[in-house]
């Protein structure tokens, strides 16, 4: 076994180039999986002074925030934004570093005979007159919108207190209904929540709306993948250790911590562990069901149009509940004189590459037969779900020396991992301590 030498804590590279390790077999805390929130936990636990290597098994950190680079196109795995309202990602992330291509707060809605365009009022206030042109939004609706929206945008207390209920049964209380539900934001916000019934919580969804009104998404111009590499690159920075390709593959009690397995490397122990692998169903912890979610990504080397909004078909006319043209947003994701268009549909899902082209014909009123499909991602466990009664904090303490985090302890969100992270990191160093 390896000897252990406290003293070497500094990474010795980027970690995006190599995977660090410290020669040590014995640590204060193991953290299973690099992503959002094993990220973060590592960072805090470096931070106090404890001894902390992540076990990634893959080849990148970043978990469901991954991008790769497919014939020179910036390819996430699946349709990621950034919100730079959430407060985690303010207090723990570099914005200005991300270099955020924002979208236009606005969604276009395919509708039988037209496009119509819905925006932001204070964001872009030039549209409002288009906004009421469209049909889209009528008086009663948008009354209806303010009574369900309104007090959760003026305080998030007002979603987190009082009862909860799915969210199609919330519309149907607060009387919206109308083509402002039908066609914007019920394909809208099934993208976002993976969800096309609308039986998410109420409450989540509200303090979701108001952080699209407080914020404005984008992507980074180096693609979804920059925003982990950010936080192991703090993580490394902090004293924290990263290993790639280290699958583990057990954790078995010892007299004094945990012995951590792992798949065709020597083991090592800790004091603690802190599992961030996701929804993994050997935890032995209740976990909400995953929802899935399925982007096509397209090339082209003409853009069918030069709005960088959202789209969705109001007609509900196949699977597609969004679709953007990527490179209008940030042309960073595409090689020079190329597009990159995704398309997100709800799992489980059927679709066909000819039934997604017909209906991407039609929403951009575009010939899609050159398009080239670059990649499918099928993301089985996009989001975990957020059902009613929501609960913002679930337990992190397995009660056993090891710990659970993930956004399936707080909220379906980047900032639901972050928090996660941090708290379980919390939990630990209040337990080494005591």
């Amino acid at each position: 076994m390896p000897e252990r030498r406290r003293g070497d804590r500094k990474p010795r590279g980027a970690v995006g180039l190599a995977a660090y390790a410290r020669g040590m077999s014995e640590y204060d805390v193991v953290v299973v999986g690099a992503g959002l929130a094993g990220l973060r936990a590592a960072t805090r636990l470096a931070e106090a002074g404890r001894d902390v290597v992540v076990l990634e098994a893959g080849d990148a950190v970043g978990g469901r925030e991954r991008t790769d680079i497919v014939d020179g196109f910036r390819l996430d795995r699946g349709f990621h934004v950034v919100n730079p309202a959430y407060p985690a990602v303010r207090r723990w992330v570099d914005v200005d570093a991300l270099a955020l291509r924002r979208f236009p707060v606005a969604v276009g809605v395919r509708l039988e005979d037209r496009l119509a365009r819905v925006a932001h009022p204070l964001r872009h206030p030039s549209s409002i007159a288009e906004t009421l042109r469209s049909g889209l939004v009528r008086p009663a609706d948008l009354m209806a919108l303010a009574r369900w929206a309104a007090p959760t945008v003026v305080s998030a207390r007002a979603a987190k207190t009082g009862p909860d209920r799915a969210l199609v049964e919330a519309w149907d209380r607060a009387g919206l209904r109308g083509p402002l539900r039908e066609s914007v934001l019920e394909p809208f916000l099934a993208g976002v929540l993976a969800d096309d019934r609308q039986e998410t919580s109420d409450a989540f969804v509200r303090l979701l709306v108001r952080s699209f009104a407080l914020g404005r998404p984008g992507v980074p111009a180096a693609g979804i993948g920059a925003l982990p590499a950010q936080l192991a690159e703090t993580a490394c920075r902090a004293g924290a250790g990263i290993r790639l390709g280290h699958r583990v593959v057990s954790t078995r009690p010892r007299a004094h911590g945990w012995h951590v397995g792992i798949e065709d490397q020597d083991a090592v122990t800790a004091r603690a562990v802190v599992i961030a692998t996701g929804l993994d169903p050997s935890l032995d912890v209740p976990l909400p069901r995953p929802r899935g979610l399925q982007t096509w990504w397209f090339a082209t080397p003409a853009a069918p149009s030069s709005d960088a909004a959202l789209r969705v078909d109001g007609r509900r006319r196949g699977p597609i509940v969004n679709t953007a043209i990527m490179t209008n947003t940030a042309p960073t994701y595409a090689p020079r004189s190329q597009h990159l268009i995704q398309a997100t549909c709800v799992m489980p899902s059927a679709a066909s590459e000819s039934g997604i082209r017909r209906q991407l014909a039609e929403i951009w009123e575009a010939d899609t037969r050159g398009w080239r499909l670059l990649r499918r991602d099928d993301i089985a466990g996009a989001l975990p779900a957020q059902d009613p009664p929501l609960r913002l904090r679930r337990r992190v303490r397995m009660g056993d020396g090891r710990y659970v985090a993930g956004d399936h302890r707080d909220t379906a969100s980047i900032q639901g991992a972050l928090v996660s992270g941090q708290r379980a990191a919390e939990a630990v160093l209040a337990d080494l301590a005591g």
